[in-house]
């Protein structure tokens, strides 16, 4: 062997030997990890995968609310799926939520926050934050804060594709982002009087409560996934 490639073999070893012995190399994160919130962060998942455990059908509308494939699957008809908790006393008052979504051509539903039980009929507390395709009659799109901070005619996401739904509240700030973007960003006025600004919605008012999925209409279909939220 020559005298210089015994000086860059000799340099090549010395380099090696200079890595420390009990150093590992990190193993790259799966996307189940990444997905997952660290639960020491505060998150708290609201949907197992497997059974609508935690949560409370109103029925009106029976059979609109199935898992199917480890995904709630939302549809048949007007009917509200309310987020009971382990214990069934939900109730947030500043928090951050978020999920994944995916809703059908021509499909309309809904996330309600600060809401309560309802037997039938629209919830009457607390605001919604739309979801709903663009080729869907409502000119009302995903992404809005409904009636209030609107997302009008196109929603900002396709159909049959997953993305990633965000709700945050704090104080009287109501921010709702799409995909990482802000699509809603709207804060309630001290003198907020629901009754006068918003037709027939006298209850759209912050205070707290828990969350809702809208099942919307027979020809909806929309579908849920990997639902966090955390008390700020």
């Amino acid at each position: 062997m020559k005298l210089n490639q015994l000086a860059s073999l000799a340099l090549l070893l010395g380099l090696a030997s200079c890595k420390p012995a009990d150093e590992k190399t990190a193993a790259p994160a799966t996307a189940t990890e990444a997905a997952a919130p660290a639960k020491d962060d505060g998150w708290v998942s609201m949907f197992n995968g497997k059974d609508l455990t935690g949560w409370k059908s109103n029925e009106e509308t029976p059979g609109s609310f199935s898992v199917e494939d480890g995904v709630i699957k939302v549809s048949n008809g007007r009917c509200h799926l309310f987020y009971m908790g382990p214990d069934g006393k939900a109730n947030f008052t500043n928090f951050e939520f978020k999920g994944k979504v995916k809703h059908m051509p021509g499909s309309n539903s809904g996330l309600y926050i600060h809401t309560q039980f309802q037997e039938s009929g629209w919830p009457e507390k607390g605001y919604e934050c739309q979801v709903n395709s663009t080729s869907h009659k409502d000119p009302k799109k995903t992404g809005g804060l409904y009636a209030v901070k609107d997302v009008m005619d196109t929603a900002p996401v396709n159909d049959d594709e997953w993305f990633d739904y965000g709700i945050k509240v704090d104080g009287k700030h109501i921010t709702i982002s799409i995909n990482g973007k802000v699509t809603s960003d709207w804060t309630e006025p001290a003198d907020w009087d629901p009754a006068t600004a918003l037709k027939n919605m006298a209850g759209r008012k912050l205070s707290s409560g828990t969350m809702a999925i809208q099942a919307h209409d027979p020809k909806s279909v929309v579908y849920y996934k990997d639902l966090y939220i955390k008390a700020l």
